[in-house]
C-alpha cells in the first residue's frame, strides 16, 4: 500500500518522500559471522512445553515444537538451565553441570534435541552458571565436610567471621535475593564455624575463581558440551566471578548496585579486571571447535563503554544490552540508548544486542502498560499493585518489537513474547516459587509472573502446554485467546507479526546493516531511522504523526499508517518512493 503525506497535529510536516538522514552511526561489517546479526530465542525449559504430562516442561517438549521456532526465522535457541538441580532457583542452582535433571529428561533427550535443531538450521546455546553452584553439588558437600583451609574449601569462598567468636559475617555484602550474602556453617561438634559467600540464595555458594582448580573444572565443563555439538554458551552473571582482594565492605546499595540499579563502578563483587583473563581463555577453547561457537555475557555493568570490555575481539562475542532492555517508553531515551549502544560496541568491533524481555524481568507487554512505573529488575507485579493497561501495553510491545527487529546487530527473544504474552500480575501468593519472594517475606514478589507455562492450544488442558490439568505455575485465563493455534490463522496476530517481520529482517539483511537517524523527526516524539532501504518510524508521543511517502512493508497494527498518519504507540517500516 502507498499513501500521501499530510500535516500532523504536533505542528511539523514532512513533505511526501522528502526525508533526509544523518550519517550512519554504525558501519556495515565485512565479517558475515552468523552471530553478528543473529536472532536467538530463549527457552525457559520448565515453561515451554510438557511432553510427558507431569506439569513441567522438558527437553522432549522443546524438540516437539522446534518447527515453531523455524517459522519464526530464528538462528539459535538458548536453553535456560536444564542441569541436575534441586530447583530452588529455577535451575540456576546447579548440582551437576554435565548431566540433565530428570525433570527435563536425559542426556539422550538433549542429544536428540541438538540433532533435530541442527537438521532444521537452528543452533543450541547452553546457559552456563559459573558464579555459583547448588549447595547439593558434590564439590560443596566435600567442602562442608573438610576443615578450614583445606583444598576442598578453597573451591568456594569460606571466611572466618568477625566478632569475638566469629559470630558476625565477614563483611556487609547483601544477597541479590534479599538478606545477607553470607551463611555460617555448623561444625561437627555443634559450634559455629566459618561463613561462605552466596551473592544469591544461601543454597547457591559462590565459587572461588582465584583458585586454578575452579578454572580447570569449568574448562572441562565447556568441552563436555562443545563435544556434544552446542553452538555456544550464555554466561550467567558474567561480571561477578572474581571478587576484589580482601572482600572489602561495600558502601553502595545492599545488592551491590549503584543508584541507577546496575552494579556500581567500585562494587568489589562485580566487574573486576581479572575476570577478562578467564573469558579470553574460554574464547581460545571455543575457537578450537568448528562452526563459529559463541559466548554471550550476561554482564550488568554500567556505563555502556565499560560493558564493551566483555566483547573485545579476543573475548566474548556478544553481551546483553540491559540499558536497552530497561529504557522507558520515551523517544529521546530510545534514540539515546540506541546511539550510545552502537557507538560503544562499534568501538571494539562487536555487534550490539537488543532485548526487550527475559526470564528475570516483567514482560514488555506488561511493562509498557505501566507508564513510567517500571518494577525493578527481579521484581514482579501482584494483584495489590497498580495493574497495567493491557491494550496500551500490547500496542507498545508490538511497536517496540517491530522497531527492534530493524536494528543492526543481534536480537534476543524470550519465549512467549511472540504471542504478546503479558506477565501474570494476579498470581496468588501460594503459587509463587521464586526465592526472592521467600527471602524477603513477600516484600519482593520475584520473577514467577514472567515464567508461566506457554499456551499452545486453546481448547486443551493447560492450553496445550501438556496433558496435566495443572502446570507448575498457573496460567491466566486471558491466555486462552493468545494460544498459538488461535493466533496461527489470524493475519493480524502478534505471532504472525513476528513471523513476517523476522522473515523480512533476514531477507533484507537488516541485522548486518547500518543505522541513520532522520533529520526531520529528530526533535519529535516519533523515532525515525533508516537501515538500508527500510525507513522505520515508531510514534512514542500522544498525537498522530505524519509519515513520509512510501510503501508500507510492515506495521505493528493492521491500520497503522494507512491514512498517511501514524497513531501513538504504532510502528511502521516503509520503503520510500
Amino acid at each position: 500500500m502507498s499513501f500521501s503525506a499530510a500535516v500532523d497535529t504536533a505542528g511539523f510536516s514532512a513533505p511526501d518522500g522528502a526525508v533526509t538522514f544523518h550519517d550512519p552511526i554504525h558501519a556495515q561489517h565485512a565479517d558475515d559471522a552468523w552471530w553478528r546479526s543473529s536472532v536467538i530465542y530463549q527457552v525457559y525449559p520448565r515453561s515451554f512445553r510438557d511432553a510427558n504430562g507431569d506439569g513441567m516442561g522438558d527437553l522432549a517438549g522443546v524438540r516437539e515444537e522446534l518447527e515453531h521456532l523455524v517459522r519464526l526465522n530464528v538462528d539459535a535457541v538458548w536453553l535456560s538451565p536444564f542441569y541436575t538441580s534441586p530447583q530452588r532457583d529455577g535451575g540456576y542452582d546447579v548440582a551437576d553441570y554435565c548431566d540433565v535433571d530428570p525433570l527435563f529428561g536425559t542426556l539422550a533427550d538433549f542429544d536428540a534435541l541438538t540433532i533435530r535443531a541442527t537438521e532444521l538450521g537452528i543452533k543450541v546455546i547452553v546457559d552456563l552458571v559459573p558464579n555459583h553452584a547448588s549447595s547439593d553439588h558434590v564439590l560443596f558437600k566435600r567442602a562442608l565436610a573438610a576443615p578450614a583451609g583445606s583444598p576442598e574449601r578453597a573451591m568456594f569462598i569460606f571466611r572466618d567471621g568477625q566478632g569475638e567468636h566469629g559470630e558476625l559475617p565477614p563483611n556487609n555484602w547483601q544477597s541479590h535475593f534479599g538478606g545477607p550474602a553470607w551463611t555460617r556453617v555448623v561444625n561437627s561438634d555443634g559450634s559455629g564455624g566459618q561463613w561462605y559467600l552466596h551473592l544469591f540464595d544461601s543454597s547457591q555458594p559462590d565459587f572461588n575463581w582465584d583458585n586454578q582448580a575452579v578454572r580447570d573444572e569449568f574448562e572441562r565443563i565447556l568441552r563436555f558440551w562443545l563435544d556434544r555439538g552446542v553452538g555456544g554458551f550464555r554466561v550467567d552473571v558474567a561480571h561477578a566471578l572474581v571478587k576484589a582482594e580482601g572482600l572489602p565492605d561495600w558502601g553502595g546499595r545492599a545488592d551491590g548496585s549503584s543508584s541507577e540499579g546496575f552494579p556500581g563502578h567500585e562494587a568489589p563483587m562485580f566487574g573486576q579486571e581479572e575476570v577478562h583473563a578467564i573469558y579470553r581463555g574460554w574464547r581460545k577453547i571455543l575457537d578450537e571447535y568448528d562452526g563459529d561457537r559463541v559466548l554471550c555475557a550476561e554482564a550488568t555493568i554500567d556505563p555502556l563503554p565499560r560493558l564493551t570490555d566483555w566483547v573485545r575481539p579476543d573475548e566474548m562475542h556478544q553481551a546483553f544490552n540491559f540499558a536497552y532492555l530497561h529504557h522507558p517508553w520515551n523517544a529521546h531515551g530510545l534514540r539515546n540508548v540506541v546511539s550510545s549502544s552502537l557507538q560503544a560496541f562499534d568501538s571494539v568491533d562487536a555487534p550490539t544486542t537488543w532485548v526487550l524481555s527475559n526470564h528475570d524481568v516483567v514482560r514488555h507487554a506488561t511493562r509498557f502498560g505501566l507508564g513510567e512505573d517500571f518494577p525493578r529488575p527481579g521484581d514482579g507485579i501482584g494483584h495489590f499493585d497498580p495493574q497495567p493497561d493491557t491494550a496500551t501495553g500490547l500496542d507498545r510491545a508490538r511497536a517496540a518489537s517491530l522497531a527492534m527487529f530493524a536494528l543492526p546487530g543481534g536480537i534476543y527473544l524470550y519465549q512467549g513474547e511472540e504471542l504478546g504474552l503479558p506477565d501474570h500480575t494476579t498470581m496468588p501468593a501460594e503459587f509463587r516459587q521464586d526465592p526472592t519472594f521467600a527471602r524477603t517475606g513477600g516484600e519482593r514478589l520475584g520473577r514467577d509472573g514472567c515464567r508461566v507455562p506457554l499456551p499452545w492450544r486453546a481448547e486443551e488442558p493447560a492450553y496445550g502446554f501438556g496433558t496435566a490439568d495443572t502446570p507448575w505455575l498457573p496460567q491466566p485465563e486471558s491466555w486462552k485467546a493468545l494460544a498459538v493455534d488461535r493466533q496461527d490463522s489470524d493475519p493480524g496476530s502478534t505471532l504472525n507479526l513476528y513471523r513476517m517481520a523476522l522473515r523480512l529482517r533476514r531477507e533484507l539483511g537488516l541485522g548486518a546493516g547500518s543505522l541513520q537517524w532522520s533529520v526531520e523527526y529528530e526533535n519529535s516524539d516519533t523515532v525515525a531511522f533508516r537501515n538500508g532501504d527500510v525507513v522505520v518510524l515508531i510514534n512514542m508521543g500522544e498525537f498522530d504523526t505524519q509519515l513520509p511517502g512510501g510503501s508500507i512493508l510492515a506495521a505493528s497494527h493492521p491500520e497503522a499508517g494507512t491514512d498517511g498518519l501514524l497513531a501513538p504507540n504504532h510502528c511502521v517500516w516503509l520503503k520510500l518512493n
